[in-house]
């Protein structure tokens, strides 16, 4: 049975880890088995640096320095996690990925969006996932959505929140057949109908 490699992408509050879980689920009931990794994190390597890039708010990170970690952290994920996982026919659903990168540091964050693109293809080895599901929903309600502290990016206010999300829709159109936009202001039972109704 052939690897199956999905994403989940949004903004921060559009419900993803919901949407991962339920989906993890989905797929365990067909009988597969699933990783879902995040991102950054998941490695060694990949938790130390989501520290540094979520947490450790003291350290000052230009937008280059934050991307570039966010790129090496998914380089030894990609290696360590991910192909292995393809390579044994698991299905891989990635609680963010490379789209999140383009958008938060570059439509958003001011740098070179080919720029990432470019980065990101070095550090991934050019692996994709075959879909990437979009979470999209009003910033309003997003930020509404969030409990918990903030993080360094969740922390930069709806204006950058704004940019985050205009930026994931005009990526979307970029990837094509390979994104796919949800209305995440509906329900969690709805979201998870329209992500399961795709990939059938």
């Amino acid at each position: 049975m052939s690897g199956l490699f999905l994403s989940l992408d949004g903004v921060d509050g559009a419900g993803k880890s919901t949407q991962v879980a339920r989906l993890i689920a989905w797929f365990e009931q067909q009988g597969r088995t699933v990783i879902s990794p995040r991102d950054p994190g998941s490695t060694a390597l990949g938790e130390a640096l989501r520290e540094i890039l979520l947490h450790r708010q003291e350290i000052p990170l230009s937008m280059t320095a934050e991307m570039l970690l966010y790129m090496a952290s998914r380089a030894q994920l990609v290696r360590e996690v991910i192909h292995p996982a393809l390579a044994a026919g698991q299905v891989v659903i990635a609680d963010r990925y490379l789209l999140a990168n383009v958008v938060y540091q570059g439509c958003a964050g001011g740098e070179t969006v080919e720029h990432i693109w470019q980065v990101g293809s070095i550090a991934t080895g050019g692996l994709m996932p075959q879909l990437t599901f979009i979470l999209d929903v009003p910033v309003e309600v997003a930020l509404a959505r969030l409990s918990r502290g903030l993080d360094r990016l969740e922390s930069r206010g709806p204006e950058y929140m704004r940019l985050v999300r205009d930026g994931f829709l005009q990526q979307a159109q970029r990837l094509g057949d390979a994104a796919v936009i949800i209305d995440a202001s509906q329900s969690p039972d709805e979201i998870h109908a329209a992500i399961i109704s795709h990939l059938q």
